[in-house]
């Protein structure tokens, strides 16, 4: 009998849901992704930086003036690094001066970026430090931070200096020229000031700028006054330009004036309680002629807030504020994610998106497969990202009873398909950036390397306390420190700027002598690079492979939909690959007697770039293959490979 031939065509995407048996598309793989309806390897990933002081906990990436600035926030701070636009070379981390922060390993940060309000060439930094990584409806508040930006030192929002004349005994404060930001409630501390006092008033008397307080002055004369908003929220920050907005407990959303991070009391500051629930995530919203507007997510509600100036008795509202519905969910505060003008997000227990209304994101393929193996005590790790080269939207998450994310699903809006990660390593990330100017995603990694460096440092004879020549952020507490003078296995116990204590007096004397320190630290990998594995000296291949459904349903076998199907084996005679191959691949025949049974492997049948076909005589009843790239530089894009498949033995039961 003549073999039939038929091309392998199978529906894209990867089926974890229901059994091997009804799948209607590949049932397994590994950094595969797919283009066009095709499987082809996802990109390699390089260790650009491994010098990251801590496991990252939010990222942002932006670029200005010829530099890309990939920013990372871990639990004690806040570090950053700069690369050219093109292949990621660069330097860093410096560290970045932060007040009105504490370091808590529950630090979660959201960032953004805004700008100049005074219309020059300045972007500021906004930097929000939520103490939710344990819990997503923490209720603890965290001040904002802001600052320049390019540049290294945030401060909170809402705090401001101004000069004004105070008189002992009077309560009122005069100044030269009128300030916008100075209005009731604020906090004011500075010389004759008592502590805890606030403005009551603050307004133009007889042509003169007066502020009144809740306190008397306890003296006279020209002084600086500190000005407090006391803005301080347990959500996030987001940039609805030219407006910054805050928000946190008790469905808090709030914003500055527009273009003033130190003005919350002008009239188009606002600050309302839209819902009853948390406000965890804010985005921006292309509003038309209600711009600037955005979204904002609680934990049981989307809201919609738009600019909407209106007057009502003489009242001047700006704000509009809709609740889009009160009948959804969301897994954490990093999960939402904006694709060309869609919003995605992973709500408890089901995929969810907003194009005008609210709706779930069908997805018959692997949502048990995430949603039952998803370790809920770590929800707020999961995050997501996007990769639009390839269409692709990612959801990390720690599977099982990890504590870091091990995995990623991924829904690919062109494809309009869903496969995920397989477990591999290139989904151990835990904060990440996508393609912007730079055309790389950047994401970060929690598994730690060990790198030695040198710095230089000073001390006496029988000292614990070293001293840098300047502040070095990679010098950290648990770091082996070695060098002329140091005993062998000398730790450091803490670092303070340039002050570094350690567990063994030192043996002699020493000043300015290079010392190398050794200890922990975690990778910057630059995703979609090449094709490998790479960091400081190694370079690893990548596995990545995809299974195929059972066979006979394409031939009119066993597993067809064809009714009724022939009870026999299937008979695999010769494999013609069709590939974009780099390197050496693998073919394994698998399959089983019933769909139940026990699967039988045999392989692999290797083939090249150039293999035209293999030949074999392979039976299952119930037949897939796998094909798999595990070398060095190996990459490869499916094309239609062809099948020469007969019937197999007459027997229709059995495990082969």
């Amino acid at each position: 009998m003549t073999a039939k031939v038929a091309v392998l065509q199978v529906r894209p995407g990867i089926q974890r849901d229901g059994t091997q048996f009804a799948a209607p598309c590949f049932v397994d793989g590994k950094w595969v992704r797919f283009q066009n309806g095709l499987p082809r390897k996802m990109g390699g990933y390089n260790g650009i930086f491994l010098n990251v002081t801590d496991v990252s906990r939010g990222m942002t990436m932006t670029s200005t003036n010829g530099l890309n600035y990939v920013i990372s926030g871990y639990s004690s701070g806040l570090e950053q690094w700069s690369t050219d636009n093109d292949d990621g070379i660069g330097f860093g981390p410096t560290g970045y001066t932060l007040s009105g922060f504490t370091a808590n390993p529950d630090n979660l940060w959201q960032f953004d970026i805004g700008y100049d309000s005074t219309g020059g060439n300045q972007n500021q930094l906004i930097a929000h430090p939520g103490q939710n990584l344990s819990a997503i409806d923490s209720t603890v508040n965290t001040r904002p931070l802001y600052g320049s930006f390019p540049g290294t030192v945030l401060s909170p929002v809402g705090v401001f200096t101004a000069s004004g004349t105070t008189t002992n005994g009077s309560p009122n404060v005069t100044f030269a020229t009128t300030n916008v930001a100075i209005g009731a409630g604020l906090s004011v501390s500075g010389t004759g000031i008592p502590v805890g006092t606030t403005v009551v008033s603050a307004s133009v008397v007889a042509g003169v700028f007066t502020v009144v307080l809740s306190a008397n002055a306890t003296a006279s004369g020209t002084v600086t006054l500190t000005f407090d908003a006391n803005i301080s929220v347990s959500g996030g920050v987001v940039m609805l330009h030219p407006y910054l907005f805050v928000y946190g407990n008790n469905g808090l959303i709030q914003n500055c004036a527009a273009g003033n991070f130190n003005d919350w009391v002008s009239a188009d500051a606002n600050a309302n309680n839209v819902s009853t629930g948390k406000i965890v995530k804010g985005l921006p919203l292309r509003g038309g002629t209600t711009s600037p507007a955005g979204l904002f997510w609680s934990l049981d509600s989307v809201i919609r807030v738009t600019y909407s100036p209106s007057t009502v008795n003489n009242i001047n509202y700006y704000w509009k504020y809709d609740l889009l519905t009160s009948q959804t969910s969301i897994m954490s505060s990093q999960c939402v994610i904006e694709y060309d003008g869609i919003f995605y997000w992973c709500a408890v227990d089901r995929f969810l998106m907003y194009n005008g209304v609210v709706q779930e994101i069908p997805n018959s393929q692997n949502q048990n497969w995430f949603f039952d193996n998803l370790n809920y005590a770590q929800r707020q790790k999961v995050w997501c990202t996007k990769v639009p080269r390839w269409g692709e939207i990612w959801w990390f998450y720690p599977r099982g009873d990890a504590t870091e994310c091990t995995d990623a699903i991924i829904y690919n809006v062109r494809e309009k398909t869903w496969y995920d990660a397989g477990s591999a390593q290139g989904a151990r990330r835990t904060a990440g950036t996508f393609s912007e100017v730079f055309r790389k995603p950047i994401w970060a990694g929690y598994d730690p390397v060990i790198v030695p460096f040198k710095d230089v440092v000073s001390f006496s004879s029988g000292a614990t306390t070293l001293t840098l020549s300047s502040a070095d952020i990679r010098v950290k507490a648990g770091q082996t420190v070695a060098g002329t003078g140091i005993a062998l296995g000398t730790k450091v116990t803490n670092v303070v700027g340039t002050a570094i204590t350690i567990d063994t007096a030192t043996t002699s004397a020493q000043s300015g002598v290079s010392v190398s320190f050794t200890g922990p630290s975690y990778i910057l990998w630059q995703h979609e690079t090449g094709t490998n594995a790479v960091y400081t000296n190694n370079v690893d291949a990548i596995q990545s492979y995809y299974e195929t459904n059972t066979l006979g349903g394409n031939v009119g076998l066993v597993g067809s939909m064809q009714q009724p199907g022939q009870n026999v084996w299937t008979r695999l005679e010769r494999f013609e690959p069709d590939y974009v191959q780099s390197g050496t691949m693998n073919l394994y025949v698998l399959g089983k007697g019933y769909a139940d049974d026990t699967d039988v492997i045999t392989g692999p049948y290797t083939f090249e770039p150039d293999t035209l076909k293999i030949d074999l005589r392979e039976q299952r009843r119930e037949m897939r293959l796998r094909i798999e790239s595990n070398t060095q530089n190996g990459d490869y894009y499916q094309g239609l490979v062809v099948l020469s498949i007969d019937t197999g033995d007459v027997r229709g039961t059995g495990n082969p």
